[in-house]
């Protein structure tokens, strides 16, 4: 492992005590994360990053999180050779691991060992956004659940894949979640709902009227300021209840 500093410019947060890229290796194939590390940290969060990898949109969430207060480590899903330009090559890259849940928790599990390397044994807390929700929601079906204080799932996938169930051990779930989603739809909401509340899960359900999928990326045309400043005010909320 090696570490990469960078010069990252962040409207919205104050520039971490220490940003850096983070390289590691998995089974012989390269990744790269990124730490942003607070001052007097309160804990740590675990970024799982879109479908298009671990990028700028991660670092400079990893930054807001920092200057709150958080340590937070950006982990990568994918690996250096994962082509992630286009759509098909997004496509490949998540569906490959929607496929190979193995493959997927064995990814996340090295995020989980760099976070703790860079950050030491402290309380954590995941979150992820798109793919990366769905990611955060397999950990917390996983064995891995205990490491996590809580999981939270911005415009996540929800649907639980065949031959996993929730147990109702599970540390609380945030899940927020755009009312005009058309790709994971108020459905899939409601039929999550019904699976946490037969397990005995704990959970908090935020939905955000008009928000489509997607709506916390900034730049794009489905960001919404209304939603994403609501969801994030809710995740620092649920942060600073776990952490």
């Amino acid at each position: 492992m090696r570490l990469k500093p960078i010069l990252f410019a962040c409207m919205l947060a104050a520039t971490p005590a220490v940003a850096a890229d983070v390289s590691y290796t998995v089974d012989g194939e390269a990744f790269t994360g990124y730490f942003a590390a607070a001052e007097s940290p309160r804990g740590l969060v675990l970024i799982v990053h879109d479908w298009d990898g671990m990028t700028d949109y991660e670092r400079r969430r990893a930054d807001m999180l920092a200057d709150m207060g958080y340590s937070a480590f950006a982990l990568d899903m994918f690996g250096d050779a994962t082509p992630t330009e286009t759509v098909d090559h997004r496509r490949a890259a998540t569906g490959a691991l929607y496929q190979d849940r193995e493959r997927m928790r064995a990814l996340i599990q090295a995020g989980v060992a760099q976070a703790r390397e860079q950050a030491g044994d402290t309380n954590m807390v995941v979150m992820g956004y798109c793919f990366g929700g769905a990611v955060a929601l397999e950990m917390a079906r996983s064995d891995m659940a205990g490491e996590a204080a809580g999981f939270a799932s911005f415009h996540g996938g929800l649907s639980t894949p065949e031959g996993q169930s929730w147990t109702g051990d599970e540390p609380p779930l945030l899940i927020l979640h755009g009312g005009a989603d058309t790709s994971i739809t108020m459905d899939d909401v409601a039929t999550l709902a019904k699976e946490l509340e037969t397990a005995g899960t704990p959970y908090a359900i935020e939905v955000y009227s008009g928000a489509p999928h997607a709506f916390t990326v900034f730049g794009s045309n489905r960001y919404q300021e209304r939603a994403d400043t609501a969801s994030w005010d809710a995740f620092s909320d649920f942060l600073n209840d776990r952490l």
